[in-house]
């Protein structure tokens, strides 16, 4: 499979609501081999107690070995609650642990690749759960002692709200490689949270300097602004550290649907891209994203208290966040400065490296 394939697969199963189809199909393409199996269904009795309130049921759809001889099934997990998806990851951890090593008397099992489904299906978890088998020594009989490596760190969070930037970068030299099957090491590296951070945090660093570097203009460029920052010991360095704070918080709270809420309906029903909507001006026009639409976001919808929740300027709901996260940095006049940074530092169409499209904060 050519790279342009196989990133065309990753964006078609990975960045839409679950397909079982799909799924199994991307799974064949990235091992190059699985055998398929009847499928195997646990549910009701046959799921444990522990667990009952949370998983509805398990799929087993497919079983794969590698040269090393490393067994690792093929999972599709039913849950019960849309929260399980978020809050539960230790449990779904040791969900599949109990399924690994033996479940129902059967065979141990040293991995599954597993899609965690909630019931909506519009966001996924694709998780790789590894089992560790190390003889313990320390009785006369030896015997076989079990460490399970936290799913936490071998899981991308997909669906139709995400981006799968990460899971192409990760993903894409398994499945343009016909000719090799890969060993459960090689997929347990595709999956390292160690890689991932670093590359997140080499990006927003990158981030971080294009913003000060363009507030650094800004400033230079308006007489006002230059003599604000200086009365108050402003600086741009600190400017754009708690801008970028700002925005990785909001990104946090929208996945809970916190944001964009319609005015009789709950919290936790808002969209999932509430920043992407704002910025696509879904919700009030703009002549500058920052300056018209950030600032009003930050500094009045979420911290100031209202009777009602309803901001009228957004047409949504909006919850009041207390903290100082929302206030302006040393008191800066906000209202009566405009802040015109770039709408390109925030979105725009440059493609990478890695051949995405778009380099901002919201990309």
């Amino acid at each position: 499979m050519d790279k342009t394939s196989a990133i065309r697969l990753i964006q078609e199963t990975l960045q839409n609501p679950f397909n079982k189809g799909r799924y199994f199909y991307f799974i064949r393409n990235l091992l190059n081999h699985i055998e398929e199996t009847p499928s195997t269904v646990y549910r009701g009795n046959l799921i444990p107690d522990a667990y009952k309130q949370y998983i509805h049921a398990l799929d087993r759809i497919g079983k794969y070995q590698d040269s090393g001889e490393k067994k690792i099934d093929i999972l599709v997990v039913h849950l019960k609650k849309e929260t399980s998806l978020e809050r539960a990851r230790t449990m779904q951890r040791n969900f599949i642990a109990w399924y690994l090593n033996g479940s129902r008397g059967g065979k141990l099992k040293d991995a599954a690749l597993v899609a965690f489904v909630s019931p909506d299906q519009e966001d996924w978890r694709f998780s790789l759960v590894k089992m560790e088998y190390r003889l313990d020594a320390s009785e006369e009989k030896h015997r076989v002692r079990q460490e399970l490596t936290p799913a936490r760190r071998f899981s991308f969070l997909v669906g139709g709200n995400e981006n799968s930037h990460t899971a192409q970068v990760r993903l894409v030299p398994l499945l343009i490689n016909d000719e090799h099957n890969p060993l459960l090491s090689e997929l347990e590296d595709a999956f390292s949270v160690e890689k991932v951070t670093r590359e997140f945090f080499e990006k927003y660093r990158d981030l971080f300097l294009r913003v000060k570097d363009s507030l650094d203009e800004v400033v230079k460029a308006n007489k006002k602004i230059s003599e604000d920052f200086t009365l108050k010991g402003i600086n741009t360095v600190d400017f754009a550290k708690k801008l970028l704070g700002q925005i990785v918080f909001l990104y946090f709270l929208q996945k809970k649907g916190w944001f964009g809420v319609e005015r009789d309906s709950g919290w936790g029903t808002g969209p999932k891209n509430f920043l992407r909507q704002l910025f696509e001006k879904k919700h009030g026009t703009y002549t500058n994203f920052f300056n018209d639409i950030l600032e009003l976001l930050f500094y009045e919808a979420l911290a100031k208290e209202r009777d009602d929740a309803f901001y009228g300027k957004f047409n949504c709901k909006i919850p009041f966040l207390n903290g100082g996260l929302f206030d302006p940095i040393n008191d800066y006049d906000w209202v009566h400065t405009d802040i015109l940074l770039p709408d390109e530092l925030f979105s725009n169409n440059i493609k990478t490296r890695e051949g995405d499209i778009g380099t901002g904060i919201l990309d």
